[in-house]
């Protein structure tokens, strides 16, 4: 059984943009997946509609062979405990410690209460802080997230993803602010984040190059449909093209050599 699977999947904003268009594809549990495509193609629609950050107009959403389309707020809750979300601008509570921000990740899995006054168990705290130096951010735990850099922020938003033991991680755009060296960073703690933790990933990317070297399978999407899903090997200059229409892509092309 997939652990993600989109059925014929459509989605129209104010019944006037369509951002999908009847998307079809099934994510394998242990899969790195790169989803590829020019602005405006749909690709983050596709990755908020995958935990319901943006309901679907039309079709199915299936994670774990359930339908999270037709879910109430209680089942969905406990559905997005185990998608964890690493999104371009961080998404962090600036105000508050590394660790503060990483042990939210366990907020869904507690009562409004206990989320609201902060408490965590000593096991709890013992996680985080073991996360936290995976991520090579020991020096950093106590420090407020405003007073990191871009990197190091979007990696205490990858070990509060890590903190909810997800089954699926889903990464909107996770290096678009950072610099190459911080770039490789990130893509390199998920790509073994993958591996050894085998959590499935499923990453939303611009760069054809990193979207190539770190994933097996690429999805292109252009003008919100898949034209485009197989071995990134397979990935010759007529698919890019393809996905990315002239003008782009003897840009892309030369940047692959």
């Amino acid at each position: 059984m997939a652990l993600l699977e989109f059925q014929n999947v459509s989605k129209t904003y104010n019944n006037v943009t369509q951002a999908l268009q009847d998307v079809t594809f099934s994510l394998e549990e242990g899969e790195f997946v790169s989803i590829i495509g020019p602005s405006g193609a749909g690709k983050s629609t596709l990755m908020r509609c995958a935990n319901r950050l943006v309901d679907a107009t039309r079709g199915a959403i299936l994670f774990d062979g359930q339908d999270i389309t037709k879910m109430g707020k209680k089942d969905l809750r406990k559905v997005r405990t185990k998608t964890g979300m690493i999104f371009q601008h961080y998404n962090l509570v600036d105000r508050l410690s590394v660790v503060e921000n990483v042990l939210h990740g366990l907020l869904g899995q507690k009562s409004t209460l206990s989320g609201m006054a902060g408490r965590y168990t000593e096991e709890e705290k013992a996680g985080a802080f073991r996360i936290i130096q995976e991520m090579g951010l020991a020096e950093q735990a106590y420090k407020r997230c405003d007073e990191l850099s871009g990197g190091q922020k979007q990696r205490v938003g990858i070990a509060r993803a890590i903190m909810q033991k997800p089954k699926l991680i889903l990464c909107d755009e996770p290096i678009a602010s950072l610099d190459p060296k911080s770039s490789k960073v990130i893509m390199d703690h998920l790509k073994e984040i993958n591996r050894t933790k085998k959590i499935t990933c499923l990453v939303n990317l611009h760069q054809v190059d990193v979207a190539i070297r770190y994933s097996e399978r690429i999805i292109g999407v252009s003008g919100g449909r898949i034209v485009y899903d197989g071995p990134s090997s397979r990935l010759t200059g007529e698919v890019i093209h393809e996905i990315y229409q002239s003008g782009a892509n003897d840009l892309i092309m030369d940047k692959l050599g």
